[in-house]
Order: structure tokens, then sequence, then C-alpha cells
């Protein structure tokens, strides 16, 4: 009987990782096609020759990117400005989150509250443009961070992280004599790392990919970021076919090059990331 349910378990085992072999290659279609059309001529991009392999090796659309200026200032700019943004938002939502997470907070429940409403009630673009401008944020990197420092929702997640830390941690703490703050950076925190590294990588995605910010508040070619000076390359291979002047790249050249690009920071950072999203924890907290 127990090699029978063994045998149905390896069975059960060998399919899902089938299945899921399966679902990984379909999921990477679209991304080696991206690559392939980055690398492609011009001619076989037309002709729509190009599938998941380069046809007619081009590598032009990065050679113009690397080689402008204004590109590699702009990426460098933009990882700066990615890491200062995600460490802002880090501190914005720990240190609004843990007072949150007590349960004897006077007021908690009606603040919380109105942090709720604020993922409901969006006031839309015109409010916050104009909040931005009241406070002279336009054309300066602050437009970039301060209206987003803090995400309602990552913070109730954060919130979430440290109600899950057992109370007879925190008694101990304080019996020890640990004050709050220490409780936090000495106790707290280390006990919520993967919330942490998780929410760490969302802020990181989002203001990499970001854009419309950068399309409302900012006037200065400077403070473009990596993606609004890749949108003002595929606008002007645009214009030169329009033209009619000679180029051998199209649109979908950069386009593709230009996700590629976005994509690499990313790609570096989850692999050191992506143990923390299955990681316990609590794991170990808690002895009795």
């Amino acid at each position: 009987m127990g090699t029978l349910n063994s045998k149905q378990k390896k069975l059960f085992q060998i399919c899902w990782s089938v299945f899921f072999i399966l679902i990984t290659c379909i999921a990477m279609v679209p991304i080696l096609r991206v690559v392939a059309v980055s690398f492609s001529s011009k001619s076989a991009i037309t002709a729509g020759s190009v599938s998941i392999w380069p046809v007619g090796f081009n590598t032009e659309a990065y050679i113009r990117a690397f080689k402008t200026g204004s590109f590699v200032r702009a990426f460098g700019y933009s990882v700066v400005l990615m890491l200062g943004s995600t460490a802002i938002n880090l501190l914005m939502t720990v240190l609004t989150a843990y007072p949150l997470s007590k349960k004897n907070l006077i007021g908690g429940s009606l603040i919380m509250t109105l942090f709720v409403l604020t993922m409901y009630l969006h006031p839309g673009t015109i409010p916050e443009y104009l909040n931005v401008r009241d406070f002279k944020l336009i054309d300066t990197v602050w437009a970039l961070i301060v209206p987003g420092a803090l995400s309602a929702y990552n913070m109730i997640i954060m919130c979430n992280g440290f109600k899950g830390i057992d109370d007879a941690i925190y008694d101990a703490a304080r019996i020890d004599g640990c004050s709050e703050f220490k409780t936090l950076t000495s106790i707290a925190l280390p006990l919520v790392y993967p919330t942490l590294a998780t929410l760490g990588l969302f802020y990181a995605v989002g203001r990499w990919n970001g854009i419309s910010d950068v399309l409302y508040y900012i006037n200065s070619s400077e403070l473009f970021t990596v993606q609004m000076v890749l949108k003002q390359y595929i606008e002007a291979i645009n214009v030169s076919v329009e033209e009619g002047l000679q180029t051998n790249l199209v649109a979908e050249n950069i386009k593709a090059a230009s996700i590629v690009i976005s994509m690499l920071p990313m790609l570096i950072v989850y692999p050191f990331v992506q143990k923390f999203f299955t990681k316990g924890i609590m794991v170990g907290a808690v002895k009795g």
C-alpha cells in the first residue's frame, strides 16, 4: 500500500513538473520575441519574419542607445533615483505600519480607515498636479519621489507583517529594556525581512517603469528617466521614417531594445530577492 502511494505521489509530482515547465516555456515566448526583434534587421521586422530568434542580426538599436550621452546619463540617474526612492518608500512604509500594528494605539482604527479610503477615493491626475505645483515641486526630482512616497496598499501588507509577530517577543524586548525604536530595528524588522524585501522590489519596479509622472511634472531633459529618453528615441525613429530619411532601424527595434534594457536591472535584482517570497516570516521566532 505504501509503495502504491509512493508511486502515485511521484506520478503526481512528475505531471505537475511537466505542467509548470510548459507554462514557463509559454511565458518565455513573448520575452524571447522581444529580444529577437531588438536584434533583428529592419527588413526582417518589416516582413514579419521574426519569431523567437533574431533574423538579420543587428545591434544598432543598442549601439545607438549606449553611444548617446543622454541615454547613459539617464540610465545612471534612473538607477540612483530608483534606489533613493525605494529607500524613502520603505522608510515611510515601516514608520507608518509599525505604530498602526499596535493594538493599543489610540485612534489606530480611524487612522487605518483613512489610509484605506485613499485607495478608493483617488483624487485624479489634475488635483495631484495642482498639489505638486503648489508645493513648488514641478521640474524637481522631488516631484518623482514625494507624491508616491507611501503606498497605502503596501503599508497594509507591512502592517499585517508586524501584527504577525507574537506579542511574547515584544514583551520580552520590554523586559530587557528595549525602547520602541530599538524594538523596531533589532526585533521587528529582522522578523519581517521577507515582507520588507518583497515590498522593496514592488517599489523599485514601480519607480523604474514609471513614466507618467515624468511626463506631467518634468520639463528639464537633465531630469528625464531612462524610460522617457527611450520614448523620445522611438518618436525620433518614427519621425525619420515619416520624413523618408535613411535608417537601419524601425520603431519596433527601439521599442524592443528599450524593453530589454528596462528589464535588465530587475533581472539582476530579482534573483537576490526571490528567496524572500517563500521564506517563512515567523519560522523559529517563538520557542515555547
